[in-house]
C-alpha cells in the first residue's frame, strides 16, 4: 500500500495521478472508492430532479442518434466540424456535441454504447454535456487491444470513479486494473480477532471487491469492511484526543455553598427548567474532580445554555481561578458579555462603584457589598485599540477578570491567564479541535475543564462521531412562556405575497415590537456567497438564470423608501467597525430601532426578547440549520412571533420543498436530522466542525450507527493497553490513512 504508483503504473501514468488528484502511492489510488456501479448490460437511470449545472458526470449511454455537419468559421477563415449526438440514459436525455472531431459520426453510429464524460449544462432548455469525452464501449468478442485506441473493454460491473477532465474514470479504472494484477494483498491492519467478531472480510478481498466485483453483490462485504476501517480510524482518533485531554489532571473546582454562584441563583428572577438543574448538577460534580471535564452542552435555539454555562462558570471563579467564553465573531462576543453583565448585574463588576450601576429594571441602585462575591468581566476581541488591548490583557492576566469573553484573538500569542479553570467554547462547529487545544495547552501541569455548546441540535449518532472525545448533555426542553414561531415560507415572485409580509412587519412595529430582515450578503460591491443549496439541495427552477443574491445596502435604501418608510430602520454586517456593530445592538436591544436589516452575523446569540417578526430574503440560499438558527432570534420573549423565508424558487422545486419542510418543523433536533438528510456526509463531517476531516468516502452517521458504537469499543479497548499504537502499528497506519497526518496528531503526542 507504500509502494510509489509508478512502480506499478510507470512514471507517465503516475505523474498524470499525482498532479491532478494528489496520488502518491498505491494506498492512494486504492482507497480513491468508486461513488457508485454501472452493470454494463443495463444502462440503468438518471432522476431527473437530481440533476444540477455545473456537476460533472460519467455516464454509460446509448446513441440515439448522431449527425455531422461543417459550416463556416466566424469570419469566414475555414470550416468547423461539429458532430452533434443525442445520447439516453434512462428517461433522461443528453445533447453531445464534439467540435472538430469528425470521426465522431462513424465511430459512433445510433445504437453505440459508449462511456461518456463532461459537466452538465443548460441549453435552449436541454440538459447536454459541456466539453465532452467518450470512449466507445467494446462488445464481447472485439478486439481487446483496441487499435483506434478510443474504445473500451468494461468489466461486467464497473466502477464510476469520482474524476477530472484530466483524469476520466476509464483511466482510473485502467490504472486499479493494472495496479490490481501486480498488488499483494496487505498485512491486516485490523486483527483477526476483531474481524472475526464483527464479520469482516481482510482489507486485501474488499479493496479488489470495492474496485473490480464479479457482481454487484460482492460490494457489499467490501462496502462494510471499508466503512468499518472507516469508523474505527475516526474512533481512535476520538477517544485518542479524549485520553490526550485527560493526561494531564484538572484544577478542582468545588462548589461553594455561600459563592458567588450561590448568590447569583438567588437573584435569578425565574425558575430553572429540570434539565437545567440536572445538567447543571453533573457539570458542578465533574468541575469538582481532579479529572478534566470534556462535555459537549447541545440544545434548541433559546433552551437556556448561556445560564447553564453561566453558572458553571462561577463555580469555578469561586474556586479562584478563571473562565474563558470563546465566541466565533465579535458580535456575538459584544452580546455575550453584555447578557452576562445583565444577568450577574451588581456580581460583575468588582472593582465598580455600585452606585453607578443601577439595578436592570430601572429601580434605584442597590448598595451591595461585592468585594467578595463579585468578578470582574473582560471583552477580549482582535479590533480594541491599543490602550483597551493593554487593559484587558492586564486584567486577565493578573487575574482580576474572573470571566474572560473572546473571539480567536484570545487564541493569539501574547494571551496569558493568571489561573484557568475552564473553558467555554460557544458554536463549537465554529472553531476546530486544534483551536481549542491550543488555549488548553497554555496552562502549565494542569488542563483546564473544558465545555463546548452548540445551538445547532444534534442527533446522537452524529455527536458520538463528531464528538467522540466528549460527553453530551442535552437540554431538550424550553423555558417556561416561550411562544413558537409561526414559519412561512413565502414565493417572492408573487408581488401580492410579499406586500402582505411587509404589512406583517409593520404591524408587529406598531404594536411596540421589532424585526430582522436577513440578506445573504452586504452589498453590490461584495462577492456573492457560495449558495447553500449546493449542499442543501436547493435552487430555483432548473436552467433557470439566477440574479445576484440580495444585499443589505440596496434592502434597506429600498424598505426605507417603500413599504418601511417612517419606521427606524437599521443596518448590520461584518464590514462595519466594531463599535458601530456594537452601538447598533446596544440600541436594537434597547428598543430604539425597530427594524434591523442584516447579515447572517445575527444568526447567533442575539437575544432581544421584544423582537418578533424575521424576513429572510432569498431564503433558498441558507442552510437548513443557519435558517432555524436565524429564526431563532425571534420569539425569545412572552409574545407569539413569526418568521417568513422568502425565496424565488418554483413551486413544487427541491428548494421550495425544503424551505416547506423548514417551516412545518419547529423541533430543533428534527431539524438536525432533516439537515442530515439533505446534506452529503463530507459537509457533515466537514474540517470545520471535527476538526480533523475532510470527507468520509463511506460512513454515515445517519445509517451505521452499529458500526460507529462498534468501532468505538474496539479503539477505547486497543487504546487502553497502547494509547500512542505503538505496538499497533499498522493500525497507526490505517489512521493515517483514513484521517490524514493532521487527524492523526494525537498519536505523536499521547
Amino acid at each position: 500500500m507504500d509502494s510509489p504508483l509508478a512502480e506499478a503504473l510507470g512514471g507517465r501514468s503516475a505523474a498524470a495521478l499525482r498532479k491532478h488528484l494528489d496520488m502518491h502511492t498505491v494506498g492512494d489510488l486504492l482507497r480513491h472508492l468508486p461513488r457508485r456501479y454501472q452493470v454494463v448490460n443495463d444502462l440503468g437511470a438518471m432522476d431527473p430532479r437530481e440533476l444540477r449545472e455545473g456537476t460533472y458526470v460519467t455516464v454509460v449511454a446509448e446513441v440515439e442518434r448522431a449527425t455531422h455537419q461543417r459550416r463556416p468559421r466566424r469570419g469566414g477563415r475555414g470550416l468547423l466540424d461539429i458532430t452533434t449526438m443525442q445520447i439516453s440514459v434512462g428517461s433522461v436525455e443528453l445533447g453531445v456535441t464534439f467540435f472538430n472531431q469528425p470521426w465522431r459520426h462513424l465511430q459512433m453510429p445510433r445504437g453505440t454504447r459508449a462511456m461518456f464524460a463532461g459537466k452538465l449544462q443548460r441549453f435552449q432548455g436541454r440538459w447536454q454535456l459541456d466539453t465532452p469525452q467518450a470512449r466507445k464501449i467494446r462488445a464481447d468478442g472485439d478486439d481487446e487491444d483496441g487499435a483506434d485506441g478510443e474504445s473500451l473493454k468494461l468489466p461486467p460491473v464497473t466502477p464510476i470513479y469520482p474524476a477530472t477532465r484530466n483524469v476520466q474514470t476509464w483511466d482510473l479504472l485502467a490504472a486499479v486494473r493494472q495496479t490490481l494484477e501486480v498488488f499483494d494483498d496487505p498485512v491486516d491492519p485490523v486483527p483477526e480477532e476483531v474481524r472475526r467478531r464483527h464479520g469482516l472480510v481482510g482489507l486485501g478481498r474488499a479493496l479488489r471487491d470495492i474496485h473490480l466485483p464479479a457482481a454487484l453483490e460482492d460490494t457489499r462485504p467490501a462496502m462494510r469492511r471499508l466503512t468499518w476501517d472507516e469508523a474505527l480510524a475516526l474512533q481512535l482518533v476520538l477517544q485518542g484526543e479524549k485520553l490526550l485531554a485527560s493526561d494531564r489532571p484538572a484544577p478542582p473546582c468545588p462548589r461553594v455553598e455561600d459563592g458567588l454562584a450561590a448568590a447569583f441563583d438567588a437573584r435569578l428572577p425565574f425558575a430553572l427548567t429540570a434539565g437545567q438543574q440536572k445538567v447543571g448538577a453533573d457539570l458542578a460534580e465533574a468541575l469538582a474532580a481532579p479529572r478534566p471535564l470534556n462535555r459537549l452542552l447541545q440544545g434548541d435555539v433559546g433552551s437556556g445554555k448561556t445560564v447553564v454555562a453561566l453558572r458553571a462558570m462561577l463555580q469555578v471563579v469561586d474556586a479562584g481561578r478563571q473562565t474563558v467564553l470563546l465566541a466565533p465573531t465579535e458580535v456575538l462576543a459584544a452580546q455575550h458579555a453584555r447578557s452576562l453583565r445583565a444577568m450577574l448585574g451588581p456580581l460583575g463588576r468588582a472593582g465598580e462603584p455600585a452606585a453607578l450601576f443601577p439595578e436592570d429594571d430601572g429601580s434605584a441602585p442597590v448598595e451591595l457589598d461585592t468585594s467578595d462575591r463579585a468578578t470582574r468581566i473582560v471583552l477580549l476581541t482582535g479590533s480594541l485599540s491599543a490602550k483597551e488591548r493593554r487593559a484587558a490583557l492586564l486584567d486577565v492576566q493578573s487575574g482580576t477578570a474572573g470571566i474572560v469573553v473572546g473571539t480567536h484573538a484570545v487564541i493569539q500569542e501574547g494571551v496569558g491567564f493568571a489561573d484557568l479553570g475552564l473553558v467555554v467554547v460557544d458554536e463549537q462547529h465554529r472553531f476546530g479541535v486544534r483551536q481549542r487545544d491550543e488555549l488548553r495547552s497554555r496552562t502549565g501541569a494542569t488542563a483546564p475543564h473544558l465545555l463546548v455548546m452548540t445551538a445547532t441540535p444534534i442527533p446522537r449518532t452524529v455527536a458520538l462521531t463528531l464528538y467522540g472525545d466528549l460527553d453530551v448533555s442535552v437540554l431538550d426542553e424550553l423555558p417556561a412562556g416561550r411562544q413558537p414561531i409561526a414559519t412561512r415560507a413565502v414565493p417572492g415572485g408573487r408581488p401580492k405575497w410579499l406586500a402582505r409580509v411587509w404589512e406583517r412587519l409593520r404591524e408587529e412595529v406598531d404594536a411596540g415590537h421589532q424585526a430582522y430582515v436577513v440578506c445573504p450578503r452586504i452589498g453590490d460591491d461584495e462577492p456573492a456567497p457560495d449558495d447553500a443549496d449546493a449542499a442543501d439541495g436547493g435552487g430555483g427552477a432548473e436552467g433557470e438564470e439566477r440574479r445576484p443574491p440580495l444585499g443589505v445596502l440596496e434592502v434597506a435604501e429600498l424598505l426605507v423608501t417603500g413599504p418601511l418608510a417612517g419606521l427606524r430602520v437599521e443596518i448590520l454586517h461584518g464590514r462595519l467597525p466594531a463599535e458601530e456593530k456594537d452601538d447598533v445592538m446596544r440600541r436594537f436591544g434597547a428598543g430604539e430601532i425597530d427594524v434591523l436589516v442584516a447579515t447572517t452575523v445575527v444568526e447567533v446569540g442575539v437575544d432581544v426578547p421584544n423582537a418578533t417578526a424575521m424576513v429572510v430574503l432569498d431564503a433558498e440560499r441558507f442552510g437548513v440549520s443557519q435558517l432555524h438558527q436565524l429564526r431563532g432570534r425571534v420569539g425569545r420573549g412572552s409574545s407569539p412571533a413569526s418568521c417568513y423565508l422568502v425565496t424565488d424558487a418554483e413551486p413544487g422545486s427541491p428548494a421550495m420543498t425544503r424551505l416547506e419542510r423548514i417551516a412545518e418543523i419547529t423541533d430543533g433536533f428534527a431539524m438536525a436530522d432533516l439537515d442530515l438528510e439533505l446534506r452529503s456526509e463530507g459537509d457533515v463531517l466537514g474540517t470545520d466542525q471535527a476538526g480533523r476531516m475532510s470527507t468520509l468516502r463511506f460512513l454515515s452517521v445517519r445509517r451505521h450507527a452499529e458500526e460507529i458504537a462498534e468501532a468505538r469499543e474496539v479503539a477505547r479497548t486497543v487504546l487502553e493497553d497502547d494509547p500512542a499504537l505503538a505496538h499497533h502499528p499498522r493500525l497507526a497506519g490505517l489512521v493515517r490513512a483514513v484521517v490524514g497526518d493532521e487527524g492523526a496528531q494525537f498519536l505523536d503526542r499521547l
